[in-house]
């Protein structure tokens, strides 16, 4: 039974409070975060978006842009860190941005917004101070404001985006601690599942484009490997559209990756619990799966 809260009764403020007292900073945002958005690339910009209510000077946003687009290149949107506690998909934005994204100038404009839940990062949290998801959030009227800052910004933009690749991963706490506390929270019955083992991609129902997401899983499997379906023949619960590859309605569960409108979207998830992954395989198993949907991209837009 989770800690807090009374069985069969969603928690009131008195359980949210009790909750957010348990949390606490267990690294820095400053030093693990900013402090590696100081040395862009000469073909970005860092641009503040906002910053988060709880403490505005700790928790400034940040967005990349590419600082000369390329007109009628396709404007591309990278997201990490919608669920802070998820390592790599903050690190591996930045790895992609610094390291990679130069070699793209020319062909693909960039929106990176590589930790958009700086206190989950911190306190390695999915929700945040309120008790909120962030990631099924992304709605009008936003109970989330990392959820609403973000939507914000890129709907101000004066362009569309194309694509967008939502970095996420799947951890051993999601079953220890994360699901647990939903049921409580909520007072609701969670199905149980196996934790799997790899990397796979939660693509879009409403609009799958398989073609981009075997791109994706073909380049991922040079670096990790895939997460196999279960005895079901499932991942997470889900059936598989592809190899390593699952979807959900993303505007009907007020997912990160449905809030775009673009036409192509995946969302990832890295593994880091494997007993084969290092923060280094899952830093660069992100970049792959960036580096394999822009290869798609590209391919399909040069085909058009």
């Amino acid at each position: 039974m989770y800690p807090i809260g009374t069985p069969g009764t969603p928690w009131g403020e008195n359980e949210k409070r009790q909750w957010l007292e348990l949390q606490s900073v267990k690294r820095s945002y400053a030093e693990e975060v900013l402090t590696k958005l100081t040395a862009l690339p000469e073909t970005l910009t860092r641009v503040q978006y906002g910053a988060l209510p709880y403490d505005t000077e700790r928790y400034p946003l940040y967005a990349l842009l590419s600082k000369s687009p390329t007109d009628g290149a396709p404007w591309v949107l990278i997201t990490g860190g919608v669920h802070g506690y998820e390592t790599s998909g903050v690190q591996g934005a930045i790895l992609f941005a610094n390291e990679y994204s130069a070699a793209y100038n020319g062909k693909v404009n960039f929106v990176i917004v590589p930790c958009v839940s700086p206190w989950g990062y911190e306190t390695i949290n999915r929700w945040n101070p309120k008790a909120v998801d962030p990631n099924r959030s992304f709605k009008s009227d936003s109970p989330a404001a990392e959820s609403q800052l973000l939507m914000d910004f890129v709907n101000s933009l004066p362009f569309d985006i194309t694509l967008h690749v939502d970095l996420h991963e799947t951890t051993d706490t999601d079953n220890s601690e994360f699901r647990p506390a939903l049921a409580a929270r909520d007072a609701i019955e969670q199905k149980t599942w196996n934790i799997p083992d790899g990397f796979y991609l939660v693509a879009d129902t409403q609009q799958p484009c398989i073609a981009l997401q075997e791109a994706m899983i073909r380049e991922v499997k040079q670096v990790t490997h895939i997460a196999p379906a279960d005895d079901s023949g499932r991942i997470i619960g889900e059936t598989l559209l592809s190899e390593g590859v699952i979807g959900y309605d993303k505007k009907a569960l007020f997912l990160c990756g449905g809030f775009t409108n673009a036409p192509m979207c995946s969302t990832t998830e890295v593994y880091p619990d494997s007993p084969s992954a290092t923060d280094e395989i899952c830093n660069l198993a992100q970049v792959a799966a960036i580096g394999g949907a822009l290869r798609y991209l590209l391919s399909d837009t040069n085909a058009q």
